[in-house]
């Protein structure tokens, strides 16, 4: 079974491949539409990998911060990815 990290490298990698593919669209002059519609789906593939990587945080890293007694560094910091998300 993949570790978490390697699931997120490999989507990364299709990410990538999208991207090139957006590319070599636009250099095709390819449908608009067509390209937009790519777009989204690379943004949606990003926001995937922000998710699983928020709640991998929230599952690990903030609760040993808050078990350590930096509960105010652990809330500042997701404040900063919250106001960073609504952007």
């Amino acid at each position: 079974m993949k570790t978490d990290k390697q699931k997120l490298i490999r989507r990364l990698k299709i990410i990538e491949g999208q991207v090139r593919g957006l590319e070599e669209m636009l250099e095709k002059d390819s449908y608009c539409i067509n390209i937009i519609t790519q777009t989204s789906a690379v943004k949606s593939a990003l926001s995937g990998i922000e998710d699983a990587l928020m709640e991998n945080h929230l599952g690990s890293c903030l609760i040993h911060q808050i078990k350590n007694g930096k509960e105010k560094s652990a809330t500042e910091e997701i404040l900063k990815v919250y106001r960073l998300k609504r952007k």
